[in-house]
């Protein structure tokens, strides 16, 4: 079983409201296994992060069917990660006049198939 890395395709989500590091936890999970697989992965564990992995990789494997042609049981996620985006910086109050700050990261989401060639 060899994956065919010549024909991946890939789909990104840009500025999701969520750390790339508690995204980059659901990511492993997935990372290597085929489709049906990561579905049902994603679907019975408790993150919140399962959401928006859950989309891109759908929206990867609408990609290869509609513009690849390929069937989407022979896919495996062949890359997937999460990179920092831009930090929305804000400040709340505190006691005496001082104001702290809170950082709200997001991070852009990458999940790419690739179809698993049989050497039959």
């Amino acid at each position: 079983m060899a994956i065919d890395t010549t024909v991946e395709t890939k789909a990104i989500a840009r500025y999701i409201r969520m750390s790339p590091h508690k995204v980059r936890r659901v990511l492993d999970q997935i990372r290597g296994r085929s489709y049906r697989e990561a579905l049902i992965i994603l679907e019975f564990m408790p993150y919140r992060a399962c959401q928006p992995v859950l989309k891109v990789l759908r929206s990867a494997v609408a990609n290869a069917e509609h513009n690849e042609g390929l069937d989407p049981t022979n896919l495996v996620v062949s890359q997937a990660f999460a990179d920092a985006g831009p930090v929305l910086k804000r400040y709340r109050p505190r006691a005496q006049g001082r104001a702290y700050q809170i950082r709200k990261p997001t991070c852009h989401i990458t999940v790419a198939v690739a179809p698993v060639e049989t050497n039959e």
